[in-house]
């Protein structure tokens, strides 16, 4: 396994790449400090195109990542993460919608669990999904970041971005 580490206006993010392709990104917050398991290889040219994606993305210049990937799940997750992928930049829906689009949907809590455990967020942009209520819900680099996603994107929330906000 490879990694490389990359600032963003998000907090530092973990890279974890094989030969296949990118992995996982890890989010660093004040409870997941990031460090590499001491087997990766630390390898910035085999990350280097991650890392110029991201940023682009971070910089509103990029709209659509072009990566190899390689996210390790069953096949319903792997099934969930590619019609993630299919959510166009700066829209956003809901878990219902997702479930209905895999013709399943009586399946939006299974929807949502797979949606949680994505383990290449951004490129694979969970953050589009959102409650069937126009709220924002659970996002693994927390609600904060979700919202900062989406402001980068332009998407304008039906809600206030202040209802993840506890004081």
């Amino acid at each position: 396994m490879f990694y490389d580490t990359i600032s963003s206006p998000i907090g530092n993010l973990l890279l974890l790449s094989s030969d296949a392709g990118l992995k996982k990104i890890i989010f660093s917050d004040h409870q997941n400090n990031i460090s590499p398991n001491l087997n990766w290889i630390k390898d910035s040219f085999k990350l280097k195109e991650v890392k110029d994606q991201l940023l682009a993305y971070f910089h509103q210049e990029l709209t659509q990542f072009n990566l190899m990937l390689a996210p390790d799940g069953t096949a319903f997750q792997k099934s969930i993460w590619k019609e993630l992928q299919q959510i166009p930049y700066g829209t956003i829906c809901s878990y219902q919608d997702i479930a209905n689009s895999i013709g399943k949907p009586n399946a939006c809590r299974a929807v949502g669990m797979a949606n949680s455990l994505n383990p290449i967020p951004i490129i694979i942009p969970c953050h589009r999904v959102i409650g069937k209520n126009g709220k924002l819900t659970g996002y693994a680099g927390g609600l904060e970041t979700k919202a900062k996603l989406l402001i980068i994107e332009n998407i304008q929330m039906p809600n206030d971005f202040t209802q993840f906000k506890l004081f």
